[in-house]
């Protein structure tokens, strides 16, 4: 058996920048043990494995140790690759079957813009959890936040979120999926239109901190548009990476926009 595998970084035009996700255009289903070891292999935060299904592509995402049901950069990487080698025309939209219903992403110019579910971070914290998360972080937060999903954690400037030092074995005990760290961009990246900044850890996920990630933005949309009043956002991700992502509300859903760039093709022989 052989495989054609492309790395592509997301969220980014510049290589070795942003995200990097692996896809997989299979030419059906595959079995989901192989999947999974596949995503060990490639040990990058996500691998994707998609192929043609009704007027669709049915999309599954892995990290090294586990599925997810929602992953924003490899569905930017997918929809890339599709583009890109000709399985779809570029005026022809991308759609997806996914574990979180039907997903779509369109090409304008050099950006993918995709339509997600928005995640609002609907309650605050409870006090036992935004403690946990104050000593898992070593930070003293503004504010905590959650949805069934994600914690979301606001601190008061970007050189707090850039200088977090998290405890992964203490993180990977809070029961959400993953924490994000976000706080108002400072004045070098307002200067040039970012409104926000964020960090996102999973460890627990077998991540420990992921280089740009599109599906925290369907929290940090909702989160900054409550603080700002504003629908249309941008956000960098200040990992040792970085990447752009920009978010625009559209009442229950949100789009994301950001760019890709192929660095890799191999084939996998097993």
């Amino acid at each position: 058996m052989s495989q054609r595998i492309v790395q592509v970084d997301a969220f980014t035009a510049e290589p070795f920048r942003g995200n990097p996700a692996a896809v997989c255009v299979l030419d059906g289903p595959a079995d989901a043990g192989w999947m999974q070891n596949v995503a060990r292999e490639m040990n990058l935060s996500e691998t994707a494995f998609l192929h043609s299904q009704g007027d669709g592509w049915s999309l599954r995402w892995f990290t090294p140790t586990t599925e997810v049901e929602l992953c924003g950069h490899a569905t930017l990487a997918s929809a890339h690759v599709l583009w890109e080698d000709g399985h779809l025309a570029p005026e022809e939209t991308a759609r997806f079957d996914t574990q979180s219903g039907r997903l779509e992403a369109r090409l304008n110019g050099e950006w993918i813009e995709m339509e997600f579910p928005a995640r609002a971070a609907v309650e605050e914290a409870p006090a036992d959890a935004a403690e946990a998360l104050k000593a898992a972080l070593g930070i003293d937060p503004l504010s905590v936040f959650c949805n069934p999903f994600d914690y979301i954690v606001e601190v008061d400037s970007e050189q707090a979120v850039r200088e977090v030092q998290p405890d992964m074995g203490r993180l990977a005990e809070i029961a959400r999926r993953g924490v994000i760290v976000t706080a108002v961009a400072g004045p070098e990246l307002a200067a040039r239109g970012v409104d926000f900044v964020s960090r996102f850890f999973a460890p627990a996920y077998g991540v420990d901190e992921d280089p740009v990630t599109g599906s925290a933005h369907c929290t940090l949309g909702p989160f900054w548009q409550s603080r700002t009043g504003r629908s249309e956002l941008t956000g960098f991700q200040t990992s040792a990476r970085g990447g752009l992502v920009e978010v625009a509300m559209r009442g229950d859903r949100v789009i994301l926009r950001g760019r890709a760039v192929t660095v890799l093709e191999a084939v996998l022989r097993v």
